[in-house]
């Protein structure tokens, strides 16, 4: 483990950062005192979206959707009831 100050760690941060990427944990200090710690992060494995989810599922649309509310549908809308 290797221990920097803030102001080593300023000026020579890209090469601290090859240094985590290559597996170092470096300790930033402050004055003597640890204030933080540079540690390789963990890899997430990331998953790809899924193509084709709605495949095979029905959507209904209703012809009359782009026509305005009764008065009677907006008071249930606002009411929480729709």
């Amino acid at each position: 483990m290797k221990n920097l100050n803030v102001a080593e760690a300023k000026n020579t941060l890209t090469q601290l950062l090859q240094e985590v990427e290559a597996g170092e944990r470096i300790t930033i200090c402050r004055h003597g005192k640890p204030v933080a710690d540079l540690v390789p992060t963990r890899q997430t494995a990331r998953t790809a979206p899924k193509l084709g989810a709605f495949a095979g599922k029905r959507v209904e649309v209703d012809p009359d959707w782009w026509k305005p509310m009764s008065d009677e549908e907006a008071e249930a809308f606002i009411d929480g009831k729709y």
